[in-house]
Parts: structure tokens; C-alpha cells; sequence
């Protein structure tokens, strides 16, 4: 239940460190929509695809010492790339993306809406959530990286600045 050689210990080291890496390249590629706003399909995608890399993780080793090598891995590697993420702009622009406008000035950008996997249905759930029922009165309305909208009435970007529309991503 215990021994595990460093031969084995290294090759699950490197097996769960590459399976980390290629599903956090993969739910990057997948869209901010799909992380932020989880649907039952998501959440199956997402147990399937942690019990199929469980296997490439630990390779033949079933042992608890094996099992827990993993998930400390899992941990660390999580932990490194938060911290490089913090330190290193560009890899939190590439790994976290940006901020996208779904509407400007009452307008809804149809190309952003489609690009993001966001359906209008969607977009008019958000506006009603932060009680707005026309979209005359969105000065913008914007798919955050983690998934969120954030729709800001008009008159509010007065009061903000307008300094923060350059930062998103716009048609």
C-alpha cells in the first residue's frame, strides 16, 4: 500500500504535471463562458474527463502513496502557475484572456456574442439580474474573464471614466 520506487514516483510527477497542463490549455481554449457559467452537460464533460486522466496520471501505480503523489502534484503545479500568473502579465492575459464588450451604447455586438459562445437569451437573463429590461439603458455590457457580465447603466461611465473600455476586447 506504501512503496513506490522514485522511478515511479518521477514518471507520475511528470504524467500528472503534463494532464494538468493539457486540461488547463483545453478549459482556456474552451471559452470564458463555459467556465463562468457552468451547465449540467459542463459539469459531465468535466467528471468524464477527470476520471479518464486519472489513469494517465498514475499510470499502473493504484497505490495510496501513488494516489496522493498526484494530487500533491495537482497542488504545486496549481500553486506555480497562480504565482507565475501573478508575477508575468502576459501569461495572466494569455491564461485568463480578457474582458469582452457584448454591448456598447444600447448596441449588442452580435460578433462578440457568437465569438464567446453567448446567446442573446443569455445576454437578456444578465441585463434582467442587474434590473434592466431595455437595452437602451446599457451604456456597456461586458463577458468578464471568469465568465460574469457586468452591465453598467447608462450615465455610470461618466462617473467611472472611460479609461477601462481600452482594456477590452472590442469588434
Amino acid at each position: 500500500m506504501f512503496p513506490i520506487n522514485l522511478s515511479t514516483a518521477i514518471e507520475i510527477l511528470l504524467r500528472t504535471a503534463a494532464v494538468y497542463l493539457v486540461i488547463l490549455v483545453g478549459l482556456r481554449l474552451a471559452g470564458k463562458r463555459e467556465i463562468g457559467q457552468l451547465t449540467v452537460f459542463d459539469l459531465v464533460v468535466l467528471l468524464l474527463i477527470s476520471n479518464a486522466v486519472q489513469n494517465a496520471m498514475v499510470g499502473p501505480d493504484t497505490s495510496l502513496v501513488g494516489g496522493l503523489l498526484a494530487a500533491v502534484v495537482l497542488l504545486l503545479v496549481n500553486a506555480l502557475v497562480a504565482r507565475l500568473r501573478f508575477k508575468s502579465p502576459r501569461l495572466r492575459h494569455w491564461l485568463e484572456g480578457t474582458p469582452t464588450l457584448l454591448v456598447l451604447h444600447g448596441e449588442v455586438i452580435s460578433g462578440n456574442l457568437r465569438r464567446e459562445g453567448v446567446d442573446e437569451d443569455i445576454l437578456s437573463a444578465a441585463l434582467r439580474e442587474h434590473g434592466i429590461v431595455d437595452i437602451s439603458v446599457v451604456e456597456m455590457a461586458v463577458l468578464e474573464t471568469d465568465g460574469s457580465i457586468s452591465v453598467v447603466p447608462v450615465g455610470e461611465t461618466a462617473r467611472r471614466g472611460k479609461k477601462t473600455l481600452k482594456y477590452l476586447h472590442r469588434p
